[in-house]
């Protein structure tokens, strides 16, 4: 699909209600496929490469906010046309659907945020991932000569799955740069766009995820009648390290929504 001067590549499987899914910072549609496999029996489940990662534009000109944001709604007028879906996102993915779902009420039916907030972070912190994407040594030889840079761990994984190969070896399918400046807008604070959400939502914390508990509270106390999940034991990147229970999870709210919508 292309969106002005950014071509958007997205994954789609399954039929059946929409249910859209936005990665996360660094990340691609590919980390959500078990997710897909999961839902296609009931959904058509289609996961997409925001701007500047995966398959999509590497390096757009605009990475502000508001382009994540009518890229996704371009998206769901396109797979979905006249009816809501159901929008699921992951960190920087949530952002963007929490972003879409005040935006665009009449798009959104549902809405699920994993590891996710209404922006937090400084710039000390944006910076340090900036350097931190910049110092991967590439092209990588190969995916083990990526995993002994990298280490072992499910993001980690999901990295080297994603990576792009070329002549001279194997490559991110995303740029440092691009990264630091997208992570730079998400990490504006933006409480009142959360207090306009229409959509009945789910947030979904990992136990060992990357907020604390005080921001937990807040974020979910500021939107009275938000629902709160928190699986133990999982990361940031909870639908790559709690797999299985982030589905159980995700499937079991949506079977809710449709239930709700019917009624």
């Amino acid at each position: 699909m292309v969106r002005g001067s950014v071509e958007l590549a997205y994954l789609t499987g399954g039929s059946g209600p929409v249910v859209v899914i936005l990665h996360g910072l660094a990340g691609e549609a590919g980390e959500f496929v078990p997710t897909m496999r999961a839902l296609a029996a009931d959904f058509r489940v289609v996961a997409l490469d925001q701007r500047g990662h995966g398959r999509s534009t590497r390096r757009p000109a605009d990475v502000s906010r508001e382009a994540f944001v009518q890229d996704v709604v371009a998206l769901m007028e396109h797979v979905s046309p006249g009816q809501s879906v159901h929008l699921v996102g992951q960190s920087m993915g949530a952002h963007t659907a929490m972003l879409v779902a005040a935006a665009r009420p009449d798009l959104v039916g549902s809405l699920v945020m994993l590891e996710g907030d209404a922006g937090s972070g400084t710039s000390d912190d944006a910076a340090a991932l900036g350097r931190y994407f910049a110092s991967w040594p590439v092209p990588f030889a190969d995916a083990a000569a990526a995993r002994e840079f990298l280490g072992e761990s499910p993001i980690v994984d999901a990295w080297v799955a994603a990576l792009e190969i070329k002549e001279d070896g194997l490559w991110p399918r995303f740029d440092a740069d691009i990264m630091e400046s997208c992570i730079r807008h998400v990490m504006v604070p933006r409480w009142q766009e959360w207090a306009a959400v229409q959509a009945q939502s789910l947030v979904v914390y990992g136990g060992k995820g990357m907020f604390s508990e005080e921001q937990k509270v807040a974020f979910v106390g500021s939107r009275p009648g938000t629902l709160r999940v928190d699986l133990l034991g999982a990361g940031h990147d909870a639908h790559l390290d709690q797999c299985e229970h982030w589905i159980e999870v995700l499937q079991g709210y949506l079977s809710e929504s449709l239930a709700d919508s019917d009624r």
